[in-house]
C-alpha cells in the first residue's frame, strides 16, 4: 500500500512540476546615468521573455528614452520610440530579438536587446546593424551573448 501511494505522489509530483511550461514575469529596466564603473547604461542589457510578456522601462535618470533601432526588430513590428524622461511599457506579441538603444547616448554604449520566446531567427539582421562609437565596440560581445 505505501508503495502504490509512493508511485502515486511521485507521478503526480512529475504531471504537475516537471511537466508545466514556465513563465517568463514581465522586466523592468532602468534608464540610469551610471551604474557601477559605466555611465549611460541600461540596468539589463539582455532581457529574456515570453512571448506576451511586457519590458517596463523606468526612467530613473534624466535625459534617457529607448528606441527600437531600425532592422533591429523582426518583421511585422512597427518602429517605437518612446519620449525623453518618460517611464514606458511595451508588450512584445512577435517573437524574435529586438535591438534598442537610448537616442541621444547610443554612441555611448546605452543598447539593449529582448529576446522573446527564445527566437533568434533575425540574428543575422541583428549582426548587421551599424552601431557607432563606444556601441560599436559592446555590440559584438553583446550579440555573442544572446
Amino acid at each position: 500500500m505505501i508503495k502504490k501511494i509512493t508511485i502515486l505522489v511521485t507521478t503526480l509530483f512529475s504531471a504537475i512540476f516537471l511537466n508545466t511550461t514556465s513563465f517568463a514575469a514581465d522586466a523592468t529596466v532602468e534608464m540610469l546615468n551610471k551604474q557601477g564603473k559605466e555611465s549611460m547604461v541600461f540596468s539589463q542589457k539582455i532581457v529574456k521573455i515570453n512571448v506576451g510578456d511586457k519590458v517596463f522601462w523606468k526612467a530613473t535618470n534624466k535625459g534617457h528614452n529607448i528606441e527600437f533601432i531600425k532592422g533591429g526588430i523582426p518583421e511585422g513590428v512597427e518602429k517605437f520610440k518612446s519620449k525623453y524622461n518618460k517611464d514606458v511599457e511595451f508588450k512584445f506579441d512577435v517573437p524574435g530579438i529586438y535591438a534598442y538603444w537610448c537616442t541621444p547616448h547610443k554612441s555611448m554604449g546605452m543598447i539593449g536587446f529582448i529576446i522573446v520566446g527564445d527566437d533568434k531567427s533575425n540574428l543575422d539582421f541583428i549582426k548587421s546593424i551599424r552601431y557607432s562609437g563606444k556601441s560599436k565596440k559592446l555590440a559584438p560581445d553583446l550579440i555573442n551573448s544572446l
